[in-house]
């Protein structure tokens, strides 16, 4: 089950991505409301072309949903060098579509205060603020199930979930329609875990091991959890009919603590390694020594939390680290994998030697020797009070 964009004065100046390659003429200037995985694919593609690209991003930083530290080196080698400018902190309250020889005009509002910010004049605007769930018309009130602002209610089964909290006999729902995550091969596997429960085999998905990916150019991936909580991963905005902005983003995904609000609820250490592509040998005969791999990790247990990788060929190099998720593999398991050289997978390859894993306390030789006399002083000690009590007690 799918999703939509939603609906937008449209025309050939305002558009969305499922129009964005589809425009008869390159805009001079475009401005992208959104400054996630669409907006970022898109500005790549549009100043390739020669267009000049306006960001308007809702928060206070650019690339919200991804690390940050990804988003750091992702701004400098992505955006800073390239015709780009960018507003943030602030909404597009109102895109009014070229007309008549005008531009388009999009008027800007503080997102804290929403008082007027500016009014931006461009050729073209792409709105790339997310996808909304298209479940209207289903019938699901027939069967009492209720969506949040249009996403079905599910466990982790797909198994559909009714306003009182039961099951619904033989309902299944998957996609994006459910909200889980609304990635394309991410609605592939749950298809899969749905269709091996109908067949009667138990299956739950880790969606913590579906990897995402923004194909920019170096690419940025990630699969697992991030150090902190994401702002607006896999987000969408409802829009008025008018065509404003809903002015509060409903923002679906990233609903479960990230690794160190879960740490600190757990009890447990989180621990951060890096490598970067610059020490990479096929990256920099390829001249894409810009680059980051970063892994988070349980260093007591050699758990992997979350890899996030900017750089040349990242949307295939995180594989091996989703992969190491979905089969429960340690640090400790994979750290001595052979990679082949010089590849880019020696990029992951340093990342999981570089980091420390506690080794449980192993008892040396003289501590076992002094445990050993100890417990055989003990056990004498035992014995000979034995004794004694039972020499007393045959007296008496």
């Amino acid at each position: 089950m799918g999703d939509t964009t939603e609906k937008f004065p449209a025309g050939k100046t305002v558009i969305t991505s499922d129009h964005a390659l589809k425009l008869e003429f390159v805009p001079e200037w475009i401005a992208i409301v959104g400054s996630g995985y669409i907006g970022l694919e898109f500005s790549d593609v549009y100043t390739a072309l020669g267009s000049e690209v306006t960001f308007v991003e809702a928060l206070d930083q650019l690339m919200p949903g991804f690390d940050p530290e990804i988003g750091k080196l992702a701004q400098r080698v992505l955006i800073n060098p390239r015709k780009i400018d960018y507003h943030t902190g602030v909404y597009a309250s109102k895109i009014t579509p070229a007309k008549d020889g005008k531009p388009v005009t999009i008027e800007l509002i503080d997102a804290k205060t929403k008082e007027p910010k500016d009014t931006l004049e461009v050729d073209a605007a792409l709105i790339a603020t997310g996808r909304a769930p298209f479940t209207q018309g289903l019938g699901l009130d027939k069967i009492n199930v209720q969506t949040q602002r249009g996403f079905v209610p599910v466990d982790e089964r797909m198994r559909v979930i009714d306003a009182n909290g039961e099951l619904v006999p033989h309902l299944y729902c998957i996609g994006d329609a459910n909200g889980k995550m609304m990635l394309a091969h991410a609605a592939s596997a749950q298809g899969i875990s749905v269709v091996e429960q109908v067949c009667g085999k138990d299956h739950v998905l880790n969606h913590l091991s579906i990897p995402a990916a923004c194909f920019t150019h170096p690419e940025i991936s990630m699969v697992g959890l991030t150090e902190r909580w994401p702002r607006t991963p896999f987000g969408f905005v409802m829009f008025n009919p008018d065509g404003s902005l809903d002015g509060n983003p409903g923002i679906k995904g990233g609903e479960e603590p990230q690794a160190r609000e879960k740490a600190e609820k757990e009890g447990f250490e989180i621990s951060v390694a890096k490598t970067s592509f610059k020490a990479n040998t096929k990256a920099l005969a390829e001249n894409e020594g810009e680059g980051l791999a970063k892994l988070i990790y349980r260093p007591d247990s050699g758990e992997i939390l979350g890899v996030h990788i900017f750089g040349l060929h990242a949307a295939d190099l995180i594989h091996e680290a989703s992969n190491a998720i979905a089969m429960g593999s340690r640090i400790q398991d994979i750290k001595f994998a052979v990679h082949a050289h010089p590849t880019l997978s020696e990029v992951l390859d340093e990342l999981f030697k570089s980091a420390k894993v506690r080794r449980k306390a192993s008892l040396g030789p003289e501590l076992r020797f002094s445990l050993i006399l100890h417990w055989l002083k003990l056990t004498f000690l035992v014995q000979l009070v034995n004794l004694l009590q039972s020499k007393l007690l045959g007296v008496v």
